[in-house]
């Protein structure tokens, strides 16, 4: 069933050239500012991975991966969900020192996803890794990296308003801080999602931390986040105001890694003892992988959010339902 918003008044600000164009100059400036202030190095990475090794990201443990069986290999390969966990092992694979770290170009199915506006089956994201030291598994030096993330988003937005002046998004560079729990604290009669919208319609650019574990008021996690990659005490999402669809838009969903306490801690609390046998669980409960801060950046979003397109069909190829495709062409919507 179509989710479909149309925006009243609502037309694509580019030509389907210019919009090509623009996409291209995101990923140019984007890449370059965010390696630059993270010190990262791009390398390349798999797009499905070994469906016994415990690599696949689960992102909340019930979405099905994209398996297909390899008779000359002798196992059966899993479409990437996110690269979550690859990413740590290949900080060690590739001796990635302390202070610098890699990106990619992750692209995924998600075959269970309930496609809207901002949702779709494929994703596309700048997936990051960072090898830290223990001493940096803190609060404040999440909060750094967060800040020049945005900064990174904030110059990319200068440099396409400059290239097409008739594109006016100015996202807020200053970044609010604020917990799952204090959230709840403050709107306990709303929804999680209601609550982000609520959030980031006073402060347009926000960072919520915290996610996985319950909350006081509800018992429940504002959402559902693994327990084997980020630590719940020191993740969160990078939210920004969407003005085209006057809601709350996820950027970015990062976080410090789980380290053997915090990974023993959390596979309990999400009845995921089982995923302890993995080869990669097992290395990380020996203290055989580097401390790392990680996480995905939409492609796509960035791109919706900069150019300010109300679907994200507008700025990606995939697969859309009939009722969608119909609306929008009724609207003067090209989805690719």
């Amino acid at each position: 069933m179509s989710k479909l918003i149309i925006p009243e008044g609502y037309k694509m600000p580019l030509s389907n050239n210019q919009l090509q164009r623009a996409i291209e100059l995101i990923h140019t400036e984007f890449q370059h500012s965010l390696t630059i202030r993270l010190n990262l190095h791009r390398v390349s990475a798999p797009l499905f991975v070994d469906g016994n090794t415990g690599l696949n990201d689960d992102l909340n443990g019930v979405e099905r991966p994209v398996s297909f069986d390899i008779p000359d290999v002798g196992t059966d390969g899993q479409v990437v969900h996110s690269l979550a966990k690859w990413k740590r092992l290949a900080l060690k694979r590739y001796e990635f020192p302390a202070g610098s770290g890699l990106y990619t170009d992750m692209n995924a199915i998600r075959r269970d996803e309930v496609v809207d506006n901002l949702h779709s089956i494929y994703v596309d994201q700048w997936d990051w890794e960072k090898h830290i030291e223990e001493s940096d598994r803190n609060v404040e030096y999440l909060k750094d990296t967060v800040r020049d993330i945005v900064g990174a988003l904030c110059d990319t937005a200068t440099a396409l308003r400059n290239a097409f002046p008739v594109l006016t998004f100015k996202p807020e560079r200053k970044v609010f801080f604020i917990t799952t729990q204090e959230l709840e604290d403050m709107y306990p009669d709303l929804t999680p999602n209601e609550r982000e919208t609520e959030i980031c319609r006073q402060h347009h650019t926000v960072f919520l931390m915290q996610i996985g574990k319950p909350l006081k008021g509800s018992g429940k996690p504002h959402d559902g986040r693994a327990p084997d990659y980020d630590d719940w005490d020191l993740n969160g999402d990078i939210l920004m105001w969407n003005p085209v669809l006057q809601s709350r838009f996820e950027v970015s969903s990062m976080g410090i890694r789980v380290n053997a306490e915090s990974l023993d801690r959390q596979l309990t609390a999400a009845g995921c003892d089982h995923r302890r046998k993995f080869p990669f669980h097992q290395m990380l409960l020996n203290n055989q992988l580097p401390q790392s801060i990680g996480g995905g950046i939409g492609q796509s979003r960035v791109c919706m959010l900069l150019i300010g397109t109300c679907h994200i069909g507008e700025v990606q190829a995939s697969l859309w339902d009939k009722e969608t495709m119909e609306a929008c062409e009724k609207a003067g919507i090209t989805l690719l």
